[in-house]
Formats: structure tokens, C-alpha cells, sequence
């Protein structure tokens, strides 16, 4: 014959109230009251018949008959949440969340997005942007698209690609009322700056290019996102410092031109990173070979 199980409500106080040894902090946890805590545990102990806390003037002590009983109840409610995760990922097989940075997304992700979405239309996209790491225990994502050394403990990374940083400008400044024809005109120009991890590109570029870099701290714009940067260049505000994956495709339109060929390679690259565990999902995988194969194939924005 089966045996009753107690209730559930007084299991959950129980787990809560042993791994704090403190009702309060249970009561906390489960949004519920120290008084309820206290309650569901006096009885659970009438349920089970044994006691199970030794309660004193400031602290909580557990009986040694619930620290044999507690490594049992503590794993059913890992079991319980594991089965609801599982769960919930399968109702959400069809979801793919990426997160990337606002300009990535909107200057080089966005115009080839459609290709993915017609190789995979079971698979629903959803793009949020942020400049912040994201935490793959908290936040509902199944991967993200960052740029760095691809140094970042326990998850996979996957390299992607890698920019050139080089100035870019509307075509209109070429033979304007100050032309811009060797990299010495860069003196008479509006230079137009990136910040969030960009604000070096001008110095690096100009001293490769043999420049002072002094042109650098010349009064300029300055914006927070590399997509305002590049669209001040289109509209012909001042000159940019490009990098490949944020202006390639207003190149191709005409939008920008590239008034000089010195091109400085970035130490850094693109890539796409994901939680270990869930790396080989058939979504992330058809999404991260889908990427890959864009990148060698040097797709065109239509």
C-alpha cells in the first residue's frame, strides 16, 4: 500500500527553512509569512510524527532525524524543477533569443536576416540588444553575438569575424569646399567619435597611418552608438572611423565612401557565445551554421 505524502506546502518550508536555518529568510523566499513558515512546519512534524527543528532563542538547529530526511526532499525538488525547465524549453523549441549590441543588429544582422527566416521558417527570431554580458542562468537567451577575445568563462564561444577600422565619410566631402584627399585633410574635418569601448579607434588609426594623433582630440562629435556615428557620416556631419561589419553595406549602397586605403585590422572579433548546455539545440545549431556560412560566403545586402 501506497503511503500518504505530506503536504507539499509544509516540503517546500521544510527545504527553504533547513537550507537557511532560518524561517525568516524561508518566509522571504517563499513570499509568505514568518508565521505561515512557522505553522507549515509544526505541521509537517505532526504529519511525519518527528521532530525536525530545534528552535532556540537565536538560532535554528535541525534534528538529526531531518538531516537524514532533507538530502531526499532537496533532490525531488531539484527533480521537479529540472522536469519544469525541460518543459518549458520544449514548449519554446520553435523560440531562438539572441542578444547583440543595437548597432551590430541594426547595420549588419537585421539586412540578412530574412535568408535565416526562409532557410528555417519554423524558427521564431527574437533580437534584444544590450552592451551588457548577458547572464545565460537569469536572462531568457539563447545566445548572443559579442565582441572581444572570446574569454569568457563557462560558455562556448564561437569566432565568427573580425573588422578593419578605417575612415569613412558621405561622398560629398570628397571635393567639398575643403576636398579630402590624402589623410592630412583630416585636420579641416569634423572627426565623429564612438563611445562604449570605441573611443581609441581614431588614435590607433591616425598613428598607423603616420598622423599625430593629437588630430584626434581635434573638437569633434561624439555619439554612444556606432549606428548614430555612421548615420552622422552618411548625412555628411563629419568623417567616421569605420569598422567593417557597421558600414559595409552603406558602402555597397553609396551611402559612404572609404577616402583613403589604409585599413587598420581590430584586435578583437565577433563572436557567437552560448550556454554549454544548450550550444547543440537544433535551433542554436541551425542558427550558428546559418551565421558561419553568411560570414565565408561574404553575403550581399540586398
Amino acid at each position: 500500500m501506497n503511503s500518504r505524502l505530506p503536504s507539499l506546502n509544509g516540503l517546500r518550508a521544510f527545504e527553504a527553512a533547513a537550507r537557511h536555518l532560518s524561517f525568516t529568510l524561508a518566509a522571504a523566499e517563499l513570499n509568505v509569512t514568518q508565521t505561515a513558515i512557522s505553522h507549515q512546519i509544526r505541521r509537517l512534524e505532526e504529519e511525519l510524527g518527528v521532530r525536525l527543528f530545534i528552535r532556540q532563542n537565536r538560532s535554528l538547529e535541525l534534528t538529526p532525524q531531518a538531516r537524514e530526511y532533507l538530502p531526499g526532499i532537496r533532490a525531488a525538488f531539484n527533480d521537479l524543477r529540472l522536469a519544469t525547465d525541460r518543459l518549458k524549453r520544449k514548449d519554446n523549441d520553435h523560440v531562438l533569443t539572441v542578444s547583440t549590441l543595437a548597432s551590430l543588429a541594426a547595420k549588419w544582422l537585421l539586412p540578412r536576416l530574412s535568408s535565416f527566416q526562409q532557410a528555417h521558417p519554423g524558427i521564431d527570431v527574437r533580437i534584444t540588444t544590450s552592451t551588457s554580458l548577458v547572464d545565460f542562468r537569469r536572462d531568457d537567451v539563447d545566445a548572443a553575438i559579442r565582441y572581444g577575445r572570446g574569454n569568457w568563462p563557462g560558455v562556448r564561444a564561437q569566432w565568427l569575424m573580425a573588422d578593419e577600422l578605417f575612415p569613412v565619410c558621405s561622398p560629398a566631402l570628397l571635393n567639398g569646399d575643403k576636398p579630402l584627399r590624402c589623410p592630412e585633410d583630416l585636420a579641416n574635418h569634423t572627426l565623429l567619435h564612438s563611445s562604449g569601448g570605441y573611443d581609441d579607434d581614431w588614435r590607433l588609426w591616425l598613428t598607423a597611418a603616420g598622423l599625430p594623433s593629437n588630430i584626434s582630440k581635434q573638437p569633434g562629435l561624439s555619439f554612444d552608438l556606432i549606428l548614430v556615428t555612421v548615420q552622422a557620416a552618411i548625412d555628411g556631419i563629419g568623417v567616421a572611423m569605420g569598422r567593417t561589419s557597421y558600414v559595409e553595406g552603406d558602402i555597397a549602397k553609396g551611402r559612404l565612401v572609404v577616402p583613403f586605403k589604409i585599413a587598420l585590422p581590430a584586435d578583437a572579433g565577433f563572436y557567437l557565445v552560448s550556454p554549454e548546455a544548450r550550444a547543440e539545440s537544433a535551433k542554436l545549431s541551425a542558427f550558428r551554421q546559418w551565421l558561419l556560412a553568411s560570414i565565408q560566403g561574404g553575403a550581399k545586402i540586398s
